[in-house]
């Protein structure tokens, strides 16, 4: 092989897509049909807004993580450095919609596996009516003006080139319903997973579908029960010599299978009946052979087991010790904080960059790109913290300084130091003598 063919591409990445020939492509990766696309949108949006378990978890999930602070850090301690860091931070405070409910939107990306937002820019000219130039800062430089969803149930398709490189996502919206093209330069694209390149991730409800599907028609059976237990089995009798199977006598049927298939007990209950029809309700009392409760709390602990969430359950059956929920809910914060570094990761390789480099001269010289940080999705607990540095204090391991300090008052949130009675920063406070 020639030396100039190292820095070709010969394979792919066998992704199953179909593509129209124009680059764009719909993707067949999922194996169940009904999960595909915008019928998988559907399914998925389903189970997130009405299933009780799918719903306290994924409310969990974002209360949790809206309430975590983010900050930006500077690449170097050069002053250009913390003027870029600086920026972004005041950027991401100067957008039409919160930087929460921006968090909030993205957070969509866990219920179908993928998040699509515009990056829409703006300049900086002060409190302008212009919304393209209105501001909080008046410095001229080029800032986002708002981040928006591209909702994933208005995905039409997806634009790759040869190479199977994406492009950007071609989004049908209404109210006008036209196709509009979305580059991936203009763009901030979150995803779960990235298995073969797959620009549609994978719902973190996914390994949940099964018992959900199970579960929602035993609810539906369950309910269609108690209500035949409650309101007893319609038999509507026809009257002697009506032979409702022979085919003269349709109509007559027709109206007989209504009139027992509409039967409820409410306000408005009553039949009315031609001369020799009979209808009684017969029971249907005694205990089922399976208990349909029981059922469906197994399919509920599979659901929440899926996401690491079973501890939303912990209590509900009566089991379960403080120990047990501590070591589970620790487990579903580390989950949780996977997912914010990959927000991170996202927003520093594909939003950072280039709000930096659109401002060309401004941060020249930079050390390098600020990065977006996020902080702990739980509180420390204060008790182990205090017994961990005491133990190590004591053996030497660790010497009180000011850094300490901050830290620990950052943490058990308390009041900053007071810089003239602070003893560890090497001054005394004045003792007044009896005389003065």
């Amino acid at each position: 092989m020639s030396k100039g063919n190292i820095f070709d591409e010969l394979g792919k990445l066998g992704q199953f897509r179909w593509s129209g020939g124009d680059g764009g492509s719909v993707f067949y990766e999922e194996f169940l049909k009904e999960l595909r696309g915008r019928k998988g949108v559907e399914v998925f949006k389903e189970m997130s807004e009405n299933d009780d378990i799918v719903g306290a978890i994924l409310f969990a999930v974002e209360m949790l993580m809206r309430q975590v602070k983010w900050n930006v850090k500077e690449a170097g301690n050069h002053d250009i450095d913390i003027k870029a860091a600086e920026f972004v931070y005041s950027c991401m405070y100067d957008m039409d919609e919160t930087w929460s409910e921006f968090i909030s939107e993205v957070l969509s990306f866990l219920t179908f596996g993928w998040s699509y937002h515009e990056i829409v820019y703006k300049r900086r000219m002060g409190m302008t009516k212009n919304a393209k130039t209105k501001s909080k800062y008046s410095d001229g430089l080029i800032g986002w003006r708002k981040l928006p969803i591209r909702s994933q149930d208005t995905l039409w398709e997806w634009r790759y080139d040869d190479n199977d490189n994406l492009l950007g996502l071609t989004q049908c919206a209404p109210p006008l319903y036209t196709q509009v093209f979305i580059p991936i330069e203009k763009a901030l694209h979150f995803r779960t997973k990235n298995r073969k390149g797959n620009p549609e991730g994978r719902s973190v409800l996914r390994n949940a579908y099964r018992s959900w599907y199970f579960k929602r028609r035993i609810q539906e059976i369950e309910g269609i029960g108690i209500e035949r237990d409650l309101a007893g089995l319609p038999v509507l009798t026809a009257p002697e010599g009506t032979e409702i199977w022979e085919e003269e006598f349709r109509e007559e049927r027709a109206r007989a299978e209504m009139i027992v298939k509409s039967v409820r007990r409410d306000e408005r209950e009553g039949i009315v009946l031609p001369s020799g029809w009979e209808f009684k309700l017969l029971s249907t009392g005694g205990r089922r052979q399976f208990d349909t409760n029981a059922i469906i709390e197994r399919y509920d602990n599979r659901m929440a087991m899926t996401v690491l969430a079973d501890f939303v359950l912990l209590g509900h059956e009566n089991v379960g010790s403080f120990a047990l929920s501590s070591d589970k809910t620790e487990l579903f914060g580390v989950a949780l904080g996977t997912f914010l570094d990959l927000i991170c990761e996202v927003f520093n390789n594909q939003a950072i960059p280039r709000l930096i480099d659109i401002n060309g001269e401004a941060f020249k010289g930079i050390t390098g790109y600020p990065e977006l940080i996020h902080g702990d999705i739980e509180t420390q607990d204060l008790d182990k913290l205090g017994s961990f540095v005491k133990d190590m204090v004591g053996i030497g391991a660790i010497t009180p300084d000011e850094s300490m300090e901050d830290y620990l008052r950052m943490t058990a949130d308390l009041p900053e130091r007071d810089f003239e009675t602070s003893y560890m920063s090497g001054k005394t406070p004045e003792v007044k003598s009896e005389e003065q």
